[in-house]
């Protein structure tokens, strides 16, 4: 457990940077469709997650043990009580990391939801027959699938 609320903000800075380049990168990867890198970026992105939600953690046990509210919110009456203004700059450039992540997380996920709506718009259409002459629409094996009877026959 740190000894002090401070102790792991340079390490969650350097982290909240290599997270904001996976995001970049993230995002020129969204851009150009490119799946395969997605998925190969993915477990790095996942793994910086990880680590700075211990580092917030540890950060949280250090508000606690000092008598304040274990969470973000409990830093600023810390700050104001123990805090020097090195620490409250480091603090505040951690914050100002995060906005940054948040507005890059923001624009990712508006890119996937353009990408999943024009994937659903091609889905959309293999389904659908083209027209009345179409006669159905495309199954799993790739061919079309009749939409009704295929043969017709006559009772009389």
């Amino acid at each position: 457990m740190p000894t002090s609320p401070i102790s792991t903000l340079a390490t969650e800075q350097q982290h909240v940077i290599s997270l904001l380049e996976l995001m970049k990168q993230e995002q020129t990867l969204l851009v150009a469709a490119d799946a395969d890198g997605l998925a190969e970026l993915t477990p790095r992105k996942n793994a910086l997650l990880q680590a700075l939600a211990e580092l917030s953690a540890e950060r949280h046990a250090a508000l606690l043990a000092a008598g304040c509210e274990g969470s973000e919110a409990g830093m600023e009456p810390w700050l104001a009580v123990g805090g020097t203004a090195e620490a409250r700059s480091q603090w505040e450039q951690l914050l100002e990391l995060a906005r940054q992540a948040k507005e890059l997380n923001r624009v990712n996920g508006m890119l996937i939801n353009k990408q999943l709506a024009h994937n659903q718009g091609v889905l959309n259409a293999l389904r659908m027959p083209a027209g009345a002459e179409a006669g159905g629409v495309y199954g799993s094996s790739g061919q079309t699938v009749g939409s009704g009877p295929s043969k017709r026959f006559v009772v009389g």
